[in-house]
């Protein structure tokens, strides 16, 4: 989406930062940004799934705005 000059946002979970990490440095772009939420998210009510989306915003934002 960067590439093609839509601001994008990679969010993911504690436990895949390396993951992450691994496959941003395989794509080229070690230092690729992104926001990171704890783990786990899948058993989370949608009240707790909206506390940790709002617990994201400043990084995302940070990312989209190029602050990062």
């Amino acid at each position: 989406m960067d590439r093609r000059g839509v601001p994008a946002a990679v969010i993911c979970t504690d436990q895949f930062v390396e993951s992450a990490r691994a496959q941003a440095a395989i794509c080229g772009n070690p230092h690729y940004p992104f926001a990171v939420v704890t783990h786990p998210i899948g058993s989370l009510t949608p009240a707790e799934l909206r506390a940790r989306a709002a617990a994201a915003l400043p990084q995302v934002l940070a990312i989209l705005t190029g602050s990062r």
